[in-house]
């Protein structure tokens, strides 16, 4: 079966979160990945906690279907193998601080030199410009910046202490975002035969997801604020049950309340009645009830209970992967489904250096005598 990206070839230089997930869902979509690392490895192989295979659980979720080369962009070298791969590929994608690839002779004019189709995309924290382009960042940093911590602990309390979000979504949304950018301008240059330069900036993506700006711009009050002074109708939020589990209610529409009114046998119903309720059920005598009579509703589960969802087994969302040192691994499935196209089983996260042979020799012409030179100068290394 052809894949959507079947002719794309990525260069992938980011690490950590942002970087990684923006490029593995191109590799779900059929690109060839080739992710390349210092010779002592990246930044996100190891960290605190555990280790599978040497690398962490999050090196293994976010580096699915992707091929590994290492090379020391330091050395001159390294620099030249890099550059004969843009030659011969679509796509560059770098999460340095702006200024690092400068610093390394590979600016986005010094690709485009050698291949005016390739596409690069920078992504950082603030842009490749801005006042704030030269600082550091992470997922929470843009969160925080975007208002989505506060908010989230104004969902508890506007007067208590701002809540940071799980997970890393500063991180996840706009890698996404990254990705869909790299596919627009993928078509465009189909249209044009040109590259471009995508600038993706962290901050600006979780701004352009945080609805609740449009709504303060309209009105001049926040959430919490537009709560207070226009109260819904509505029945929703977190409800505990009878043996201490949650559940979530999502009673937001008028034709949901009066299914609600008519199974309680009232006139009006409230929070207040809906939580009395609820307590007298389990979690999983609420879910059932709620779900035959119509009403949006969900048990509130911890990831030991996700992995053990019928529903998400039935729809795939689980697949083992055989990794070269952690042996068998389960981890998630690309979520997408499409009618005329199935991803291929995904190939374990890759061991560092784990296609430099493949890559060097098969690729780019590179003699194993060659190779060894390379790793005796420590242009390129690794475990493979």
């Amino acid at each position: 079966m052809r894949s959507p990206l079947e002719d794309v070839r990525v260069l992938d230089l980011t690490h950590v979160w942002f970087g990684p997930w923006c490029t593995m869902m191109l590799a779900y979509l059929g690109a060839e990945v080739i992710r390349i690392e210092p010779p002592w490895g990246a930044i996100d192989r190891v960290g605190f906690g555990p280790l599978f295979g040497g690398v962490t659980y999050t090196f293994h979720h976010l580096n699915l279907n992707k091929k590994d080369l290492t090379l020391n962009l330091k050395h001159p070298e390294g620099r030249e193998i890099f550059l004969k791969l843009v030659e011969i590929s679509d796509v560059v994608v770098e999460n340095f601080r702006p200024g690092t690839m400068e610093r390394l002779g590979l600016s986005y004019q010094t690709l485009r030199e050698v291949n005016p189709r390739i596409i690069y995309a920078a992504l950082s924290g603030f842009g490749q410009y801005g006042p704030y382009s030269s600082r550091g960042s992470y997922a929470a940093i843009a969160e925080a910046m975007s208002g989505h911590t506060r908010l989230t602990g104004d969902g508890v309390d506007p007067k208590g202490p701002p809540i940071e979000m799980a997970q890393a979504y500063g991180d996840l949304g706009p890698g996404t975002m990254a990705a869909m950018a790299i596919i627009a301008a993928l078509r465009m240059r189909d249209k044009t035969g040109v590259g471009q330069m995508i600038d993706v900036a962290q901050l600006d993506c979780m701004v352009a997801y945080n609805t609740a700006i449009t709504g303060y711009l309209l009105s001049g009050l926040k959430p919490w604020e537009m709560r207070e002074k226009y109260p819904s109708p509505s029945v929703g939020g977190l409800m505990r049950t009878r043996e201490g589990g949650w559940i979530r209610v999502a009673a937001y529409s008028p034709r949901i309340l009066d299914r609600l009114r008519e199974a309680f046998g009232v006139d009006e119903v409230s929070r207040e009645l809906v939580e009395k309720r609820v307590a007298e059920m389990t979690r999983d005598e609420a879910v059932e009830f709620f779900a035959s009579i119509g009403v949006p509703v969900a048990p509130v589960y911890h990831v030991d209970e996700v992995v053990r969802d019928r529903h998400l087994w039935e729809r795939g969302m689980f697949i083992e992967v055989e990794h070269p040192k952690a042996g068998k691994v389960w981890t998630t499935n690309f979520p997408v489904k499409f009618s005329k196209y199935s991803p291929p089983h995904p190939t374990a996260a890759p061991l560092l250096g784990q296609h430099n042979r493949e890559i060097l020799i098969d690729l780019l012409g590179y003699t194993e005598e060659q190779l060894e030179e390379l790793r005796k100068k420590g242009v390129i290394g690794g475990e493979a």
